[in-house]
């Protein structure tokens, strides 16, 4: 169970949001909305462990996530807005990164993002939208519970959308959670919207 008490976040001397209270238990979803400069990507940081809230509290299993960043880290993968793809490796070797991985794992995981028959191309010659889904391709990849996600259909056609919605199904009825980040629709059954924009100063 993962659960934000009255979250607050600050950037520079501006309140980005305030009183941001939530729980997500296993196989649960939920959707942050809001304009931009609401807070959603803060949110996700603060999530993640990037950033510490301004006030508040985020518990795993009724015990305070942040006091131990390195076992946090454990429990999420975190795909940002930005794809952190290294051109001058191939797409498999952007996979490989992380921790050693055989390369059926690897071939695996580009297959759930349809990019297995890339695996040896360089990175630098993939559209946009392909990065992306290279991004994408690393939750595969982890064993984590919490899937923390900002603006994920960026750039992804209708068919990469829908793939990535039944990888999101796949891990919710494995007892996963995914908090994602978007302002376009996500197919998530039962999943619970919080709107940032009635959350600011």
């Amino acid at each position: 169970m993962l659960e934000a008490r009255s979250l607050a976040a600050i950037r520079g001397e501006r309140l980005v949001f305030r009183d941001v209270s939530f729980r997500l238990a296993a196989g649960g979803a939920l959707l942050l909305v809001g304009p931009n400069g609401a807070g959603k990507s803060s949110l996700i940081r603060l999530l993640a462990g990037l950033t510490p809230p301004a006030a508040g509290a985020l518990l795993w299993d009724d015990q305070d996530a942040l006091d131990d960043p390195p076992l946090h880290a454990t429990r999420l993968v975190f795909v940002g807005h930005m794809d952190a793809i290294k051109p001058g490796l191939t797409v498999a070797d952007n996979l490989g990164l992380a921790r050693r991985r055989s390369r059926a794992d690897i071939v695996a995981a580009l297959a759930t993002v349809d990019l297995e028959r890339f695996a040896d191309l360089p990175a630098r010659l993939l559209s946009s939208g392909q990065r992306r889904r290279l991004a994408l391709s690393r939750l595969a990849l982890s064993s984590a519970p919490l899937w923390l996600l900002d603006e994920p259909t960026t750039g992804l056609d209708a068919a990469s959308v829908r793939r990535l919605e039944a990888n999101f199904a796949r891990h919710r009825a494995g007892g996963g959670m995914i908090i994602a980040a978007t302002h376009l629709p996500l197919d998530l059954p039962g999943s619970v919207g919080l709107d940032l924009s009635r959350a600011g100063s």
